[in-house]
């Protein structure tokens, strides 16, 4: 569905989410599962050895956790904020 964004405040709102908040929230959910990845490589990787490949491999997967809840609040905090004014925003 293509939606015109000169059409008013709702299309132009509609438009926004589907081509800026949307893109934005699903690239920085997927840095932050990176992330997490990584940390779970770099632990698995530090286990055998005595150094602090482990202890940085959790903070990395802390961090990647961290990072997942936040986008996914951001998304529910947009929707709810949708919802509560009134407007059909397309959040994928």
């Amino acid at each position: 569905m293509v939606t015109k964004c000169t059409n008013g405040t709702e299309a132009l709102v509609n438009c926004l989410a589907q081509y800026v908040i949307n893109p934005l929230l699903l690239l920085l959910f997927a840095i932050g599962m990176l992330v997490f990845v990584y940390g779970t490589v770099e632990f698995m990787a530090g286990l055998s050895e005595l150094n602090d490949k482990k202890e940085e491999g959790k903070k990395h997967m802390l961090w990647g956790l961290v990072g997942m809840f936040v986008m996914a609040a951001a998304y529910a905090i947009v929707k709810l904020i949708a919802n509560t004014v009134g407007t059909n925003i397309p959040l994928r």
